[in-house]
């Protein structure tokens, strides 16, 4: 996309590279009714470049187009979820981590979907037993003085207490952190209805602490690996609500109510740019001063050429099966010499998606 074409209000221009500088006063204050003051705020996520470069690649791909640009925007502005739908393989989860590579978010949070997630799973889980076996662990020691603060340690309910990827997005943070939901039409029935209160407030309490006095601070694990942070009270609340992309295949429909609170971003198949693009983030810095960039480039722009013909005959293919062939390619001396290649792409190409499509693939 012309970067001159681009609108002015755009925050995220969709480019994969880093911004020039730090988000902070570039984000617009939110809606009256989604301006969120919770506490205690948190430090800045950790960063995560080498699995920003695993998903993306070094380059971050091809420009976004401008549906995808608007869709992002709109959800930075409106601090309101984006459900992102598609086919298999097209980018939908790649999205969360473009994003909070271009607007230096941090560590992209991640909340897997399957058929027995709940809502509380991504939230937070706690450990009785293992505090009630530790309690009784250091009662039970004889021979030591089990006078004031005997039993701190495994008194200490925090020790106990992990949150999840969500429950992690949902602290107070500075700046929105990056959540992404991944595959959520694979969940029960009642996992879109349970997040609204959730989605819709910005917060959650954890029972467990809400017992104890209303001011009682407790230092719980989180979801960013070493990471620990402080709750207050029971009660978290975000400040900057988090960016979250919601991926989905198309299985299942969603309630009204849920679509309400969502923008809604349908992806199409990438075409002949962005599957070259794709190919050219994964592969260039491996190829890059060998001498073999031009060879590796042509046979990646052929094979490409070639799967887009094979979609278009067959359909039923993802951009995951193209780079699995051209790192075959690029990896083993000879394999595209011959019928065997041609073989070896009928294996790596059987359709995976979609009703069958007969065609007259040669």
């Amino acid at each position: 996309m012309d970067e001159a074409a681009q609108p002015a209000w755009w925050i995220y221009r969709g480019t994969g590279v880093p911004r020039a500088r730090p988000l902070g006063g570039d984000l617009p204050p939110p809606p009256p009714w989604r301006d969120f003051q919770g506490g205690p705020l948190q430090p800045d996520p950790p960063e995560d470049e080498e699995g920003q470069v695993r998903r993306l690649g070094t380059s971050g791909g091809a420009p976004a187009s401008r549906e995808e640009a608007n869709a992002v925007n709109a959800a930075l502005y409106l601090r309101r979820p984006l459900l992102v739908t598609g086919p298999p393989g097209v980018g939908k989860s790649s999205l969360a981590y473009r994003i909070s590579r271009e607007l230096g978010l941090g560590r992209v949070l991640r909340w897997p979907i399957g058929s027995r997630t709940a809502v509380a799973h991504g939230l937070y889980s706690y450990d009785p037993i293992g505090r009630v076996h530790d309690l009784a662990a250091e009662q039970g020691r004889p021979g030591e003085d089990r006078g004031e603060g005997a039993g701190e340690r495994a008194d200490d309910i925090g020790d106990y207490l992990r949150l999840g990827p969500l429950g992690t997005a949902l602290l107070a943070h500075r700046l929105p952190r990056v959540l992404l939901v991944d595959e959520i039409d694979k969940g029960d029935l009642d996992l879109a209805n349970d997040l609204l209160d959730v989605l819709e407030e910005g917060e959650f309490r954890i029972p467990e602490l809400t017992r104890r006095r209303a001011a009682h601070e407790v230092e719980v694990s989180t979801d960013d690996p070493g990471r620990r942070a402080v709750v207050a009270g029971g009660h978290v609340a975000c400040r900057a609500f988090p960016l979250i992309v919601m991926a989905s295949n198309g299985e299942r429909e969603f309630p009204e109510a849920f679509k309400r609170r969502c923008l809604h971003l349908d992806m199409g198949h990438p075409d002949e740019e962005r599957l070259a693009a794709m190919v050219a983030a994964h592969f260039e810095r491996r190829f890059a001063g060998t001498g073999a960039e031009h060879e590796v480039g042509e046979q990646a722009r052929r094979l490409v050429r070639r799967f887009l013909e094979r979609r278009l005959e067959a359909g039923g293919l993802t951009p995951d099966q193209l780079l699995n062939s051209v790192h075959i390619a690029v990896s083993a001396p000879g394999a595209v010499d011959g019928e065997s290649w041609d073989e070896l792409l009928d294996f790596l190409w059987r359709r995976v998606t979609g009703p069958e499509v007969r065609g007259t693939w040669a």
